[in-house]
């Protein structure tokens, strides 16, 4: 007879868990057979000793098995994308239209943000009238009709996941690769697509801080997804430096509009046309994305997923009440922008929440004037801070102490994209 004690001194000591084990414990768990303090326990060794491959895929399939696979009848191949998150990472709105508009149907459930990173679900829901929450036989229908849909997870998808999740966030164990690895790709299994592309970030606003870690981390979601008959590819990407020049909620809208109008920032252009050939490649479609892009097709596209779900595509956007600006404070090249320091400013500005219960400020954030390697004049304007609450502004401005550089230069840019995982 498999215990919950026996599989915590099995993990504890540095043993490799058998498939029955974790198909039990997690059963067990969701089913509140296994007590919270068992299961703290038990992620805390994880977190400590580490899974191997087989046990972190199996781990994932346990946890897809405590709930439902959307069982998604679309005309279309279907190819997915996640990203582990970073600041101004607004990549889904524009990639999604885009991807759909090239012959592939994109069923994308999203999360909210949570700390210093923002969250699709969020963004959206600063346009007017648009609705998250939609049933499986909704998402169904718009994948046919429209080829993209964005929305909430639904309730039946891992519950495991939502459940260990929230444990994790509250006993220091969030940063195990397994566990975040799991977690990732057993909600992205269970949505049922057949290929799956990974935006895996690395950097000061990203969880995975080096590249070393971001590497990690790919890997393991690759041969999970691979282990699942998922076609998987992940790209590390730099999270250095904010995504665009808008990171908040509905600032982050106006400038994916922007890129699918066929403007907007080289980067967040660069990394959505990158995403969106390897989901074509996965996908099997022969067709280039830059090109769709500049053409409007994924504008129209945009327009008719958003109206889909209620939303008003041309309806203006939040404005905030209040905006403060800061300034260069010398002449000189703009040398760093730090991400985190941005993201928590922006999260304090009310365009994110620090439990998930907390509601966000719709017009909130930070828009940024210049970039490095731009060069800057003494006192003109490098950032702009967004907020409904001016009391707000004096701990955005206390998290940015010592994110502004500004130099003589050179600077020497980053690549976006760092390197590629296949399996």
């Amino acid at each position: 007879m498999i215990t919950a004690v026996d599989v915590i001194r099995a993990k504890r000591d540095g043993g490799r868990l058998s498939d029955e084990q974790i198909a039990w414990v997690v059963d067990a768990y969701t089913r509140g057979a296994v007590a919270e303090e068992q299961m703290a326990a038990l992620a805390m060794a994880i977190f400590l000793r580490g899974m191997d491959a087989r046990e972190t895929a199996t781990w994932t399939g346990a946890m897809i098995d405590s709930g439902e696979r959307l069982s998604l009848a679309v005309d279309r191949p279907t190819v997915d994308k996640h990203s582990t998150g970073g600041v101004g990472d607004k990549i889904t709105l524009p990639l999604a239209p885009l991807v759909a508009a090239c012959g592939a149907a994109v069923p994308q459930l999203s999360g909210r943000g949570l700390g210093h990173t923002g969250g699709t679900l969020d963004k959206l829901e600063s346009i007017p009238g648009w609705r998250a929450a939609l049933s499986t036989d909704e998402i169904t229908r718009q994948l046919n009709d429209v080829g993209a849909v964005v929305c909430a997870t639904t309730e039946g998808l891992a519950p495991a996941d939502r459940k260990l999740y929230a444990l994790r966030d509250v006993t220091g164990t969030v940063e195990s690769i397994p566990l975040i690895a799991s977690s990732i790709m057993s909600k992205k299994i269970a949505e049922g697509s057949s290929g799956l592309v990974l935006d895996v970030k690395c950097g000061s606003g990203a969880f995975m801080k080096t590249p070393e870690q971001a590497r990690e981390l790919a890997r393991t979601l690759v041969e999970i997804g691979t282990a699942h008959g998922v076609a998987t590819t992940a790209l590390l990407t730099d999270m250095s430096v904010p995504l665009g020049r808008a990171v908040g909620n509905a600032v982050e809208v106006a400038e994916s509009v922007e890129v699918l109008r066929g403007g907007g920032p080289a980067d967040v252009v660069e990394l959505t046309v990158a995403l969106a050939r390897e989901m074509l490649a996965l996908a099997g479609i022969d067709a280039d994305p830059a090109a769709v892009l500049a053409s409007g097709e994924a504008y129209e596209t945009w327009c008719r997923m958003i109206s889909a779900q209620g939303g008003d595509p041309e309806a203006p956007l939040p404005v905030a009440e209040h905006v403060h600006v800061v300034p260069a404070p010398r002449d000189g090249i703009l040398e760093q922008l730090d991400a985190y320091a941005v993201g928590v400013a922006a999260w304090r500005l009310g365009a994110g929440r620090a439990r998930r219960e907390d509601p966000v400020q719709h017009a909130a954030g930070v828009v940024l004037q210049a970039k490095p390697g731009d060069r800057v004049s003494a006192g003109e304007p490098l950032l702009e801070l967004r907020t409904d609450t001016p009391e707000a502004v004096a701990g955005a401005l206390e998290a940015l102490e010592g994110a502004v550089v500004v130099g003589d230069g050179p600077v020497s840019q980053r690549p976006l994209v760092l390197e590629t995982v296949r399996a």
